[in-house]
């Protein structure tokens, strides 16, 4: 062998070293990345974690805090607001009425033919009305006058089928999702528009004056009876069709819940007693906080960088406006400390907000071998291409911690009632049925997150508990319910009794 080949083949062999050891190298430093990606899911696993005995000890800080809301005004972070709703429907009602159900940048108008026990809900029609952007921010007269007109049009389509009692004013259910200090069944005023909406001549009036004298310009002749938000609706739409309802659960971008109290448990209550013994509470509990709440750097970020830092932190953990904001700032560390989409990262992702929920439960629910549509997702709304089957599993894993803990705290929470009511033990000899009716996007489509809170409610009750507590979707209470309430309490009712 001439000097030139060995020289040829000393440069070969240095040269398949150096590769060799570039690819050792790459490899290494691929796996101390990627052994970073799920050092981080680990750690956030584990400050995610709801073992039943922290689930109990968050239950039990709910019943205290119910407690010391219905105590004083302002006694605890839970505002447990009186709803002046004593009377919740029957089935019994009979006559036509109308509901309002204004929440959003759309409102909803319906009317329903009631025909007691028999035909209950006869006929129904509604129709779905935008709101022009320009009258978010305008007038208070502006918004008011174009509902009155929508719901004049509305009323001048009446067709058959529809029997308003002659001589008799149309009667209306409004439900109103927006912060109101209640004065009355059928009065309250605005403490501040959300969700976009900033009319300052609204802030402080009420919302039913505000509402009776647009209709009154429009020549409308309709009273409101009733004003309610959108989870009293859905307590009185699921108890009309099941007396044994005792609590409704709103979990959809926000989430809140209310339910029936006894009058004589609540010390604030200064009017009259009412007939029925019983008043709905809303509990706002979107405010709940505890110390016993699992917080990670990720919420507590989240919650500073906030519209409204320190306020709503059970809804940051377990509504649908957060769980998809919390994956994304968890998936924004892995970018950024294990480089788990390449050395640059995605500057979608640094986008507050872009990754939504539904998009999370796709994700989640993903079944397909090589995660398809993990995999779309990620390429659709964050533009990160070509990510391998790895990857796209550590982030199943993620959307299902951040799932799981919102829906094991959601059962904490609807066990935290049932204590405060006395149904979380069985009561000797009495086998009656309690129901918690549920709506709301969250818990209507995101299926792993509704099996994972109606599994966890079960085991923290127990069988023999669990046997008598029934949880309930009540699709569109909030709709038909303010109709519903307007029938409970109608100024004619001893009229419809007889």
């Amino acid at each position: 062998m001439g000097r030139v080949a060995v020289g040829v083949a000393v440069v070969s062999a240095a040269a398949v070293c150096a590769v060799a050891a570039l690819v050792v190298r790459h490899h290494m430093k691929n796996s101390g990345k990627w052994a970073r990606a799920m050092a981080i899911l680990r750690e956030f696993e584990e400050k995610c974690g709801t073992p039943i005995a922290k689930l109990r000890q968050v239950a039990d800080a709910m019943t205290v805090e119910m407690h010391a809301g219905l105590a004083s005004e302002g006694g605890s972070k839970l505002k447990m607001l009186i709803s002046y709703v004593d009377n919740l429907p029957t089935g019994d009602e009979k006559g036509l009425f109308y509901a309002l159900d204004l929440g959003g940048t759309n409102f909803r108008v319906l009317r329903v033919q009631l025909g007691g026990k028999d035909k209950q809900v006869a006929k129904q029609e509604f129709e779905e009305v935008s709101i022009p952007p320009h009258l978010m921010t305008g007038s208070s007269e502006a918004l008011f006058d174009f509902i009155a007109q929508a719901l004049a049009k509305f009323v001048g389509k009446e067709g058959e089928g529809y029997h308003p009692a002659p001589g008799r004013q149309r009667e209306l259910g409004f439900t109103f999702s927006f912060p109101v200090r209640q004065t009355s069944i059928s009065s309250g005023t605005l403490i501040k528009w959300t969700k976009g909406f900033n009319i300052e001549d609204t802030v402080g009036e009420d919302v039913v004056g505000e509402l009776t004298r647009a209709m009154e310009r429009q020549k409308l002749d309709m009273r409101v009876t009733a004003l309610v938000n959108d989870t009293i609706g859905t307590l009185a739409g699921g108890r009309y069709h099941h007396n044994g309802v005792i609590a409704a659960v709103i979990l959809g971008t926000g989430t809140n819940a209310a339910y029936v109290e006894r009058v004589h448990a609540i010390p604030k209550w200064h009017g009259l007693l009412p007939m029925s013994g019983e008043m709905v509470i809303n509990m706002e509990w979107g405010n709940f906080r505890s110390s016993h709440l699992p917080l990670t750097e990720f919420d507590q970020a989240l919650d500073t960088e906030s519209l409204n830092p320190g306020e709503q932190i059970f809804e940051k953990l377990i509504s649908g406006m957060y769980l998809g904001e919390i994956v994304r700032r968890v998936l924004l560390k892995m970018a950024d400390e294990a480089a788990l989409f390449g050395d640059t990262v995605p500057p979608k992702l640094k986008i507050p907000f872009i990754l939504r929920t539904p998009h999370m439960s796709a994700m989640h629910h993903d079944s397909s071998p090589d995660l398809k549509v993990v995999g779309s997702k990620l390429k659709d709304i964050l533009e990160i291409p070509n990510t391998s089957l790895k990857t796209r599993k550590i982030i199943v894993e993620l959307c299902d911690v951040v799932a799981t803990r919102g829906a094991r705290l959601s059962a904490a929470g609807i066990l935290g009632i049932l204590k405060k009511l006395g149904k979380d033990t069985v009561q000797d000899g009495v086998k009656q049925q309690s129901v918690v009716a549920m709506d709301g996007g969250l818990y209507e489509h995101y299926t792993r997150f509704r099996t994972t809170m109606e599994s966890t409610l079960k085991e923290l009750l127990g069988d023999g508990v669990a046997e008598n507590i029934v949880v309930e979707h009540s699709k569109d209470g909030s709709g038909i319910g303010a109709a519903l309430l307007a029938a409970s309490h109608s100024q004619y009712l001893e009229a419809y009794e007889t």
